[in-house]
């Protein structure tokens, strides 16, 4: 039954994109692993308050400005899609949604960041993570 499921899989793609797929699966697995608690930890913990204006790069250069936000904006666009993979792959999938949509600009992005983050179990296990490390809690404004 197996055997015949991966025939049938193979007719409709090849054995290298198969393979592709699951090696980019444990590379991002991994890079997840790495990648988000050094995000989390070196975030302020009134990141989330939308109270707490965040300017970015407000005192550079005009040009290097425009330069930085569309490379946010890239790998913002980066994360945000490889977290959408990893709800259906091996990841920490809403999570790295969360840094990718923190990373891109949009109207009204404080308010989803803050709805997302302000849920019970993703403030528990990001301010558990946080505590791991001696970090102070996150700060969610009251809606």
């Amino acid at each position: 039954m197996i055997s015949e499921l991966l025939t049938q899989i193979e007719s409709y793609v090849p054995a290298n994109v198969l393979i592709w797929f699951a090696v980019s699966s444990v590379f991002m697995f991994v890079g997840t692993l790495i990648a988000i608690p050094i995000i989390l930890m070196r975030l302020p913990a009134d990141y989330f308050d939308v109270r707490t204006p965040r300017p970015w790069m407000e005192n550079h250069h005009p040009i290097l400005r425009v330069i930085g936000h569309v490379v946010k904006n890239v790998v913002g666009a980066i994360f945000l899609f490889a977290g959408f993979l990893m709800l259906f792959l091996p990841g920490q999938g809403v999570l790295t949604m969360l840094i990718g949509l923190s990373l891109i600009e949009f109207p009204g992005k404080r308010r989803v960041e803050a709805k997302i983050v302000g849920q019970s179990t993703v403030l528990s296990t990001i301010n558990a993570m946080r505590a791991k490390f001696d970090k102070p809690p996150l700060i969610i404004a009251p809606d």
